[in-house]
């Protein structure tokens, strides 16, 4: 009997060892092993900051900074100078700063521009005494300067109709001569004019069915857009019948486009 106690002490002791490190795995000393290092990152004892929060910091940082309004640009020094000629609502001095347009030097030319520009998006009214320059200044080799006529006109023509209508000779004439910028300038002008009153319609169908003859097909869309809504009556039918002549000559997206603008059907393509 001692030789079969002696075989069972030794096989059950591995036993209970084993299942004491399963169940009780707290049991052991919580000093970490320094070859697992794993061990170590995971230790409770160890402070860290959750995942969660530095990524809720960093979201809350990225609102932050778009929610930051943006500042506002500076403005240039021909905004500047028009908003403090409308202040003091000064006709003298804008013709005077004015004056520089057909100076030969580029730069003081191209700074009067700009200021014409400004003055034509904000206060035109301080423009009209210029209208004449302006007829003449279409032709102008400075691009710039002639593009600043293009702008100015259209608005004027609205505010102070009989006194460009009185420049219509002029400005006919310098539609050959003068810029693409130049000539949308004049198309919107004209029909400004025929806004304005249906008294010009008959002066300015000749010239308005020009320039859609001979709109390429992208600006064609733009003018049949500016153009017939102008006119009334005779004249409107006219020219919309040049568009329509048209259509089948140029590209199909252009011309679908002005057809349903105009709301019609284009024929169906022949293959």
């Amino acid at each position: 009997m001692s030789s079969t106690k002696a075989t069972k002490k030794p096989s059950s002791a591995p036993t209970n060892g084993v299942a004491a490190d399963k169940q009780q795995p707290e049991s052991r000393p919580s000093t970490p092993d320094a070859s697992k290092p794993a061990a170590v990152a995971a230790s409770p004892d160890l402070p860290s900051e959750p995942p969660s929060t530095k990524l809720d910091g960093q979201a809350g940082a990225a609102d932050a900074n778009k929610q930051e309004p943006k500042k506002d640009k500076t403005p240039s020094p021909a905004l500047t100078l028009a908003l403090e000629l409308i202040a003091a609502n000064d006709g003298q001095a804008v013709s005077r700063h004015l004056a520089s347009l057909e100076d030969e030097r580029e730069a003081p030319a191209n700074q009067a521009a700009r200021l014409v520009q400004e003055l034509a998006e904000h206060k035109p009214e301080l423009l009209v005494p210029l209208i004449e320059r302006f007829s003449r200044l279409l032709v102008s080799k400075n691009k710039r300067v002639a593009g600043s006529a293009a702008a100015a006109l259209p608005p004027l023509s609205r505010i102070a109709p009989a006194k460009v209508a009185k420049q219509l000779p002029l400005l006919t004439q310098n539609w050959e001569d003068t810029t693409e910028e130049g000539k949308d300038g004049l198309v919107r002008t004209f029909a400004g004019l025929c806004t304005a009153s249906v008294a010009y319609q008959k002066r300015l169908e000749p010239a308005l069915a020009r320039a859609l003859g001979e709109a390429d097909p992208k600006l064609l869309i733009r003018w049949t857009e500016i153009v017939l809504p102008a006119l009334k009556g005779e004249p409107h039918a006219r020219a919309r019948a040049v568009v329509e002549e048209r259509l089948p000559n140029i590209p199909r997206p252009q011309a679908q486009k002005i057809a349903d603008f105009l709301g019609i059907k284009l024929r169906p393509l022949v293959r």
